[in-house]
């Protein structure tokens, strides 16, 4: 008898393809309406709401009320970490020609990752990091040095806080686009949330692209002495 988690029941409920629209979709780190993800998935508000209960059994999402509303989410980050290692896997596997158009080259220069940042933009800054020894990469996940701590504090964000919440505080996420781990966990969404602040970066509508302002472009040469196109 087999033991273990039941991967294939995981399986079957993200590989629908409605849901892993409705799943992707989510990765912005946004909560939808059931007829927002309706429409994202290209199916009708009833069926719709039959594929989201199996999501919520499952423990895949969560789900919030407001009025007489209800919306959907991802239920954490671990769910965003799973969805983004089968993009990697499933762009490194493709059997398929899938050309690449604007809409693509967008979400690979820039994009959110639940919440942090990703694509050519996350990988590069993330990188920076390592190399100006403010992080340590290690297997599966970056660990924080001294002199770290010392420059993300003066950049506004507090490490030791960071540490006592109940999720990992620095964690390695495979970038599907780049191929590189970017930096995910606490820190990853702190460092997000500290970039948009500053006005470094644009959501575009409805997307889970970021564009970089001239602001963002200016502060991460002069911060980090990362020079971006």
């Amino acid at each position: 008898m087999l033991e273990g988690p039941y991967i294939a029941e995981a399986a079957a409920l993200i590989g629908d393809p409605a849901r892993a629209n409705m799943l992707a979709s989510m990765m912005d780190g946004r909560a939808y309406t059931a007829s927002e993800l309706a429409h994202v998935a290209g199916v009708t508000p009833s069926t719709a709401s039959g594929h989201l209960a199996k999501l919520l059994q499952a423990g895949l999402l969560a789900v919030e009320r407001q009025g007489r509303h209800r919306y959907y989410r991802l239920a954490g980050p671990r769910v965003a970490a799973a969805l983004e290692s089968l993009m990697a896997l499933a762009v490194s596997t493709a059997p398929r020609h899938r050309p690449t158009g604007p809409r693509d080259a967008a979400m690979r220069r820039a994009r959110t990752c639940y919440d942090h940042l990703a694509g050519e933009l996350g990988v590069a800054l993330t990188w920076r990091l390592v190399e100006m020894g403010y992080l340590a990469a290690e297997e599966g996940r970056f660990r924080p040095t001294d002199e770290g701590q010392a420059a993300l504090g003066r950049f506004g964000i507090d490490l030791g806080a960071l540490g006592r919440l109940r999720r990992p505080l620095a964690r390695a996420c495979l970038d599907w686009s780049e191929r590189r781990p970017h930096l995910a966990g606490a820190l990853g969404a702190a460092l997000l949330d500290a970039i948009e602040a500053r006005g470094w970066i644009a959501r575009a509508a409805n997307s889970r692209t970021v564009k970089l302002t001239s602001a963002g472009r200016h502060g991460l040469a002069r911060d980090f002495g990362l020079s971006l196109a």
